[in-house]
């Protein structure tokens, strides 16, 4: 459903501290829709998807949103951050944080 790549994977095992990652999608945004990152304990409503690579667990309605996904984590002079590179999206803003589909 998801990949993550190895950089990914290093870094939401380093900020997670024993708690899932959790990616969501919320209306909003310069394109229509937005991710939404977070811990998955600060949402104890949510019944997530199954965990990915042990570190990321989805909204399931985000699900239909991101599928076929993949995760990188870039560094870049400017700084890092994590890019979603999402199959489903027909277009997206500029800084990557909101999409369409």
């Amino acid at each position: 459903m998801i990949t993550l790549t190895d950089s990914a994977r290093d870094y939401l095992k380093s900020v997670s501290n024993g708690d899932y990652v959790s990616l969501g999608v919320k209306g909003g945004g310069c394109s229509g829709f937005q991710y939404i990152w977070d811990f998955s304990n600060n949402w104890p409503e949510v019944k997530w998807s199954d965990p990915i690579d042990e570190v990321l667990v989805v909204d399931p309605l985000a699900e239909l949103y991101v599928i076929g996904s993949t995760i990188d984590y870039v560094t870049e002079l400017g700084g890092s951050f994590l890019k979603i590179i999402n199959p489903t999206a027909t277009s997206s803003c500029g800084c990557g944080e909101s999409f369409n589909v």
